[in-house]
């Protein structure tokens, strides 16, 4: 049975047989002269032999670019505005980005070129590339609870939650992700499914489940909740972070539930899930990769000082330099 762990757990796994391989090795497998010479080389998503092939790889290359451009393009406007920095939800935003940034990086290697990300897989990148996909979805689920306790409890937020502590929390996962990837690649492959295989399935399906009641809760205090408060700033600002996180969950769970469902599937039913050629043709994967293009539009949608410090201090600084 092919097994899962996505984010807070970060990747997929499978067997060695072709089933549902989604993620990086446990432990470095073994070369032998049985190994594919295909999976050997570092050429093209898709052989460029068609029009719509090469097409195709112009596609992925343009998506890791703008997977870059856009999430450090927000990274760069809230360090540069200090009213922004002052914000706890914009460290997460902070997080979100710079992970995103090394996930597009990773997918000039992962999704433009022939690679298959599986552990026994000599192409593979050692469970590093999805665990920046994963501590996307990890920031995205502390903001939301972030909110949560800012709103319904905002004296004890204030207390507590100071932005020191809101940086030792994106640290703290931070580095149990990356735990796990050294953990994961150290030990064998049978220890590391076993002691995996059904903690990251559950933990998966949990983390889904506290995500979606969350939204559902924000939503609701965004809407009514809210409404008795006087009109202020205070609750604007309130209501409009609110929203934003709201709908940014909203788009990162329809962009990650369909391959969620898609192992979930598989685990239950014991069946071998449907394989792509590698990561970059696979649709399930490219969702995830298309959600890191839509989060930084929706923050700088949702938030009119991160646009303004976009326009006048990121954008049009670099233009000005440019043609200087």
């Amino acid at each position: 049975m092919s097994h899962t762990a996505t984010a807070p757990f970060i990747t997929v796994l499978s067997d060695p047989t072709p089933a549902c391989t989604y993620g990086l090795s446990r432990t470095p497998a073994k070369l032998t002269n049985s190994t594919p010479t295909r999976s050997m080389g570092l050429g093209p998503v898709l052989p460029l032999t068609s029009f719509e092939n090469v097409l195709y790889f112009l596609f992925s290359v343009l998506l890791a670019t703008v997977i870059v451009f856009l999430n450090a393009s927000v990274f760069s406007s809230i360090l540069l505005c200090r009213s922004l920095r002052a914000e706890n939800r914009c460290m997460y935003m902070l997080s979100t980005c710079l992970s995103d940034v090394c996930s597009g990086v990773a997918y000039y290697y992962c999704g433009a070129l022939d690679v298959r990300d599986s552990y026994d897989s000599p192409t593979r990148t050692f469970y590093i590339a999805p665990t920046f996909l994963g501590l996307s979805y990890m920031a995205i689920l502390a903001a939301q609870a972030d909110r949560y306790h800012a709103v319904t409890s905002p004296l004890r937020y204030a207390l507590r939650m100071s932005r020191g502590r809101t940086l030792a929390v994106i640290a703290a996962y931070w580095l149990y992700a990356f735990v796990i990837v050294a953990v994961n690649n150290l030990v064998t492959v049978g220890i590391a499914k076993s002691v995996t295989s059904i903690g990251t399935f559950v933990g998966n399906i949990f983390t889904v489940i506290i995500m979606i009641g969350l939204n559902v809760r924000l939503f609701f205090i965004a809407k009514y909740q809210l409404e008795r408060e006087p009109p202020t700033a205070e609750r604007e600002s309130k209501r409009a972070s609110i929203y934003l996180i709201v709908v940014v969950a909203v788009c990162f769970l329809i962009a990650w539930l369909p391959i969620f469902l898609h192992i979930i599937v598989c685990n239950f039913t014991g069946t071998t899930c449907y394989s792509f050629r590698n990561e970059g043709t696979d649709p399930l994967r490219l969702l995830p990769r298309l959600n890191a293009v839509l989060t930084p539009v929706l923050y700088i949608r949702g938030c009119a000082a991160l646009k303004h410090t976009l326009l006048t201090r990121v954008w049009r600084a670099s233009c000005c330099r440019a043609k200087g």
